[in-house]
């Protein structure tokens, strides 16, 4: 595994030749497909999808879930779809084989799906399952998406992701973002912290009662590595007595035990994917936001050759979340202004705990990709490495990016019903 430090993405934006005007027609072009495509997945759930949340009716209830797992999907296809067409990449997959998480190579040779070609097409992973990630750039959260794809029959269905509160309203993207029922935070723990609880034991509920997958995306260190939030991770580092991270910041661990004590009572075999995410042409303590931005991406055409993801598994009932031994699977935690909740109302003991664990992860996480950047891996050894192009599976996928299948299978079901 190598990494190449060639070609246009290796230079800060700001030192790039000025665009052409083919990249400026990539751009137009861009620009109306990819909001031709939101519009016509909107349009979709408010024509057909809004109705059926107003009856009262369990069928109704039951379409409309559907559905809106259908238009969740298209989206994911939507975005797989610019990639392909207008800044393609290739995911680059190690699995850890040491550390924290560590997977064994027999249960690995499992996990990853060939064709009779032999060509990796997709990964047999968990299916329910809490996936964190270091945050370079805000393409993260684009790509997470799109990995998700390739899990089993396609987790970009099934993808749930917390975004502050002031993007709930935001046309088009907003609107859609609370039809795929998504979680806006005021980023206030005090006014969050049982909020989040109360919708993730829902989900949670949900997903085990309908035996049905469950992805929640969630970046521990809360915002970007950039020059203004480096001085704040060594600040916290200082007050702490612990050394900084290089090419991270230092992880919260406060919404990711809040999530995990909120899922874990509910979701049987409930999983956590760690994945070190790193952008080939960042160098050691640059910030990735100097080099990838949607916008240069997308408008531009300067892509990512390949995207490294270094994988690492975990069983929550086996990470220190502490006790939950009286918390009820079967309800969602009271909501009420008085209202108390095992899985919010923590020991600082064990808040402790964990934060000293997702730590320890962090810096192992951190210490690899220098290594990366060093060496060339993500490993202190050679690891075999899959690759996966970024492109649609299947010729059908391109049409469910515009939700163009949503009113057949709308009025089959309501044929059915």
């Amino acid at each position: 595994m190598t990494v190449t430090n060639t070609g246009l993405h290796s230079l800060p934006i700001s030192q790039r030749p000025s665009t052409s005007i083919r990249q400026k027609l990539r751009a137009v072009v861009f620009f109306v497909v990819f909001n031709l495509g939101c519009l016509m997945i909107l349009t979709c759930q408010f024509v057909f999808l809004l109705p059926l949340r107003l009856f009262p009716f369990k069928w109704s209830r039951s379409l409309y879930e559907e559905g809106i797992r259908y238009t969740k999907g298209s989206f994911g296809c939507l975005i797989i779809l610019m990639s392909q067409w207008f800044s393609p990449t290739t995911l680059k997959i190690t699995f850890e084989a040491e550390g924290k998480g560590a997977v064994p190579q027999d249960v690995v040779d499992n996990i990853v799906v060939k064709d009779k070609h032999g060509q990796v097409v997709g990964l047999d992973l968990p299916t329910r399952f809490v996936y964190i990630a270091n945050h370079q750039v805000y393409a993260d959260w684009w790509y997470a998406w799109c990995f998700l794809y390739y899990i089993d029959q396609g987790l970009h269905r099934n993808i749930y992701i917390t975004l502050k509160k002031t993007l709930k309203w935001v046309p088009v993207v907003g609107w859609g973002m609370q039809f795929f029922n998504f979680i806006f935070l005021s980023r206030s723990w005090a006014s969050d912290r049982l909020q989040l609880a109360v919708h993730l034991s829902a989900l949670g509920k949900a997903a085990e009662s309908q035996d049905s997958p469950l992805a929640f995306v969630l970046y521990p260190e809360g915002t970007l590595v950039s020059k203004d939030t480096r001085p704040i991770s060594r600040k916290f580092a200082d007050k702490m007595g612990i050394a900084d991270m290089t090419n991270t910041l230092l992880p919260r661990s406060t919404g990711l035990l809040y999530s995990l004590r909120s899922l874990a009572p509910r979701v049987k075999d409930l999983h956590m994917l760690d994945v070190t995410m790193s952008y080939p042409g960042i160098p050691h303590r640059g910030y990735g936001q100097s080099y990838y931005t949607l916008r240069s991406m997308f408008f531009d055409g300067v892509s990512p050759p390949a995207l490294n993801m270094h994988l690492r598994l975990f069983h929550v009932q086996k990470l220190p979340i502490g006790d939950l031994s009286n918390t009820n699977p079967s309800e969602v935690p009271d909501n009420s202004p008085n209202g108390h909740a095992v899985e919010v109302d923590i020991p600082e003991s064990e808040k402790a705990e964990f934060d000293a664990w997702l730590r320890d992860l962090w810096r192992e996480k951190d210490e690899s990709m220098t290594r990366l950047l060093e060496q060339g891996r993500f490993s202190t050894k050679d690891l075999p490495v899959y690759e996966i192009p970024m492109r649609l599976k299947r010729t059908r996928d391109m049409f469910d990016a515009f939700a163009l299948f949503l009113p057949t299978i709308f009025f089959g079901k309501m044929k059915s019903q």
